[in-house]
């Protein structure tokens, strides 16, 4: 059998391993062992319970006033001591968070080698976004085999010196999680069952379903995103805006002081996993800073609305199913009525081809690791 550490800490990164962890978990070759280092405690519990993964390690390592610098030490520590215990044949690690960077980081420190799942996302800004343009880049060092959802992430991988014998264009695993949350949710059944919907109701109206919650927006472009929020409900008081706050108190407090008195926005908790697909899927428009977001509408043919300046997910832009508005308020209430007052141009965007994956991305890991790790002396 060879052992797979499989490392994450946030939503995100849990939604798009957890296909990874089932398919390997389902194959007698593999021993898959999970550790999470619950960078979202909350949020990140949802997805386990969606997926039924049960973590042998839960690190903890978030604590009230922490900064970057020290949620990357504790990450290195503890998982160094995970890794020192366990042994794996490979690290596998998602995306570009700090547990990302600072699990790969453990995993070199032991020797161990790293795989990096949704691999080559660039912007070339390492400001933007902050610090995951940098975790993404870094990891790359760090890792030696790299997944790539698509040829573009490949290139740019092959432009940083990476060897393409190391590179293996995959599919995004998020999509490989999305179908199978929607086709559950649409046969009337779940993922998991026993989980309650906690959608609004809408009452047949059209949808606009935002997400917000990057640290590069903190402050004045979060205020230019509420009123840009409340205009748009002015000028259409028979839309339903449906707006899942993050639990970041720098996006709840100017959300709430600026739109919690908007009756047709809105204001929930975040939604459980299987609940936002749902919602996703009765979205008419998606206004967004997400990343993961940028790729599963496009699966779902809902146009989505980028509310930053740039993206390593230039594919979706490119295929026309998404596009990047920042966060002036101008800019964002004008992109969203113009997709609510012209049906030509939301069928465009909303027929535009999905770049991002056909829900096969984690049989490729599996194989792929099957391969290399075999050949280089995996083991349990």
């Amino acid at each position: 059998m060879i052992k797979v550490l499989t490392v994450f800490g946030t939503r995100p990164e849990a939604i798009k391993l957890a296909p990874v962890v089932k398919h390997l978990e389902r194959d007698p070759r593999f021993a898959c062992v999970t550790c999470v280092t619950s960078q979202h405690r909350e949020m990140l519990d949802q997805v386990l319970e969606v997926f039924d993964v049960v973590p042998k390690y839960d690190l903890g390592v978030m604590t009230p006033g922490q900064t970057l610098a020290d949620v990357t030490a504790r990450v290195v520590q503890k998982v160094s001591e995970v890794v020192a215990s366990e042994h794996p044949a490979i690290v596998l690690v998602q995306g570009d968070t700090t547990t990302t960077f600072a699990a790969g980081l453990a995993a070199f420190y032991h020797r161990i080698p790293v795989g990096h799942v949704e691999a080559g996302l660039r912007t070339a800004d390492k400001y933007q976004p902050f610090p995951e343009e940098i975790n993404r880049r870094l990891t790359a060092v760090l890792a030696d085999y790299h997944y790539a959802p698509t040829e573009v992430g490949r290139r740019n991988l092959l432009a940083e010196g990476i060897d393409d014998r190391r590179i293996l264009v995959t599919g995004n695993t998020g999509i490989d999680a999305l179908l199978m949350a929607r086709d559950a949710l649409r046969s009337g059944g779940t993922v998991r069952s026993g989980l309650a919907d906690r959608t609004p109701d809408v009452d047949g109206r059209r949808v606009l379903l935002v997400t917000a919650h990057r640290r590069e927006s903190f402050g004045a472009p979060f205020e230019a995103i509420c009123d840009a929020l409340r205009r748009i409900a002015e000028r259409n008081p028979d839309l339903a805006i449906v707006y899942p706050v993050h639990l970041n108190p720098q996006v709840r407090r100017p959300v709430f002081e600026r739109l919690g008195q908007c009756p047709s926005i809105h204001l929930i908790e975040p939604l459980e996993y299987l609940s936002f697909v749902r919602m996703m899927d009765r979205a008419y428009v998606i206004l967004t800073d997400s990343g993961g977001i940028q790729e599963e509408a496009p699966a779902l043919g809902k146009p989505v609305l980028v509310m930053r300046n740039t993206t390593e997910r230039p594919e979706a832009v490119e295929a026309g199913s998404a596009r990047l508005v920042g966060t002036s308020t101008e800019t964002i209430v004008s992109a969203v009525q113009h997709l609510l007052d012209d049906a030509g141009a939301y069928q465009q965007m909303s027929g535009a081809r999905n770049p991002f994956g056909d829900g096969r991305a984690s049989e490729r890991i599996a194989r792929h690791m099957l391969d290399v790790l075999r050949t280089d002396g995996g083991r349990a």
